[in-house]
């Protein structure tokens, strides 16, 4: 695995980094890794999770419902509510 640092997790898309994680899970699930190695691959897991996590809160703010009138069309649009 090449080495890289948490720091550059802020950079990736949700795509590349869900990528990488599930590389990350794979990889330990086989445990094949030599320990040093599993905890290096295991931290930057965990920024990869807080970083689709982020996303993921970003992607829900800008997420709109759309709102319907008592014919059921749509009439426009408005915040979700998130509960």
């Amino acid at each position: 695995m090449a080495d890289t640092t948490n720091n550059d997790v802020t950079t990736l898309t949700f795509e590349r980094a869900i990528e990488e994680l599930e590389s990350i899970v794979k990889r330990l699930e086989e445990g094949k890794v030599p320990l040093e190695e599993s905890v290096a691959i295991y931290e930057r897991g965990e920024a990869l999770k807080r970083r689709c996590e982020e996303l993921l809160r970003q992607a829900e703010a800008r997420v709109e419902k759309i709102t319907l009138d008592a014919a059921g069309k749509p009439t426009g649009t408005g915040p979700l509510d998130i509960t």
